[in-house]
């Protein structure tokens, strides 16, 4: 989607709308997610304003957000972009979604109803054809909606939170992972996990959540190490 196109026409606003400054910044924070924002790429503040058809108000609100939230940085002259991550960032983030998604996994394992199963089986079926189509949006969306989902049944907001911000840092790199060695090649350790939750074997369940952070992750320090030796 480009980032700068014309306002579409405003929707009745419903009464149960989220304000209009929360729309933004879920709408933003989406595009970053799931890479329509590339790192590094300077995106100005009226060319977000523009895109997202929204006042410069709630879109400046947004962007402060974000900064905090790590997924933006100021760059100046009313622009802004995503990080672009180094080889430390990445070690960083492996050791923080590797111990912290894993205690997820194990937690939702305790709380597995059959509900939650199909739910999962679902999303990972629409995943796997994302994979075999080759429909990399498609597969960031599943693959977030996957954890997202089961995260949600730990019963742990704290590092679910925490959870959320990293996914922002690593979101960009995973869409140009995606790009350079397609979704054939993408790992995907929720079968394993599914396995796993159906027996209600939390230890393996945070296994298998380790080995699949693990495996992405090193495809996106394999990419990183490709650009600094072409660099």
């Amino acid at each position: 989607m480009d980032l700068i196109k014309k306002k579409a026409p405003k929707a009745a606003k419903s009464p149960a709308d989220p304000p209009v400054h929360e729309q933004v910044y879920q709408t933003l924070r989406a595009q970053i997610l799931f890479g329509e924002m590339a790192p590094g790429q300077p995106v100005t503040i009226q060319g977000l304003t523009d895109s997202l058809g929204a006042g410069m108000t709630p879109v400046r609100e947004a962007i402060r957000r974000l900064i905090s939230d790590g997924a933006l940085v100021f760059q100046g002259n009313r622009r802004v972009s995503v990080p672009v991550l180094s080889a430390a960032d990445v070690e960083q983030l492996i050791f923080a979604r590797k111990t912290i998604e894993s205690e997820l996994a194990r937690r939702a394992a305790k709380h597995v109803r059959p509900s939650l199963i199909e739910e999962l089986e679902a999303i990972d079926a629409a995943l796997d054809s994302a994979i075999a189509a080759g429909d990399v949006t498609g597969y960031l969306r599943y693959n977030y909606r996957f954890h997202a989902v089961l995260y949600d049944h730990a019963n742990a907001p704290v590092m679910t939170d925490l959870v959320e911000r990293l996914w922002l840092r690593f979101g960009p790199s995973l869409r140009v992972v995606c790009g350079r060695f397609g979704t054939q090649n993408l790992p995907d350790r929720h079968k394993e996990l599914l396995q796993a939750l159906r027996a209600n074997d939390a230890g393996a369940a945070g296994e298998a959540m380790a080995q699949d952070v693990v495996q992405g992750m090193e495809m996106v320090e394999a990419m990183l190490s490709e650009q600094a030796a072409n660099a």
